[in-house]
């Protein structure tokens, strides 16, 4: 069974940036789909970008232009750079392995804490 789990959030000002990592157990992780999520207070988890296993990405209209996911298939980790970060960006933040838009290969991890704010 693949174990993820996610790092780097904290908290930064407007227009600032971070760099989240989703790092995994298992050596075939690299030939999963993997999705960044994310929950603010009060609303439900939505996906933020996905990364197929040879590299090809998709975003959400709302982080289009700010966030890049990559991934080292070599560190089994997948990152998500955030730049030009919004107070609306705020959020506990996930990956998962998708199947579907809404049936997942994990669990939800604890996922990591994102706040923009001055």
């Amino acid at each position: 069974q693949v174990q993820l789990v996610e790092s780097g959030g904290g908290l930064v000002q407007p227009g600032g940036s971070l760099r989240l990592s989703c790092a995994a157990s298992g050596s075939i992780f690299s030939i999963y789909t993997t999705g960044w999520y994310r929950q603010a207070p009060g609303k439900q988890r939505e996906l933020v970008a996905t990364i197929l296993s040879g590299g090809s990405a998709n975003y959400a209209d709302s982080v289009k232009g700010r966030f890049t996911i990559s991934r080292d298939n070599a560190k089994n980790t997948v990152y998500l750079q955030m730049n030009s970060l919004k107070p609306e960006d705020t959020a506990v933040y996930y990956c998962n392995l998708p199947i579907t838009s809404r049936v997942f290969r994990r669990p939800w991890g604890q996922g990591t804490q994102v706040t923009v704010s001055s």
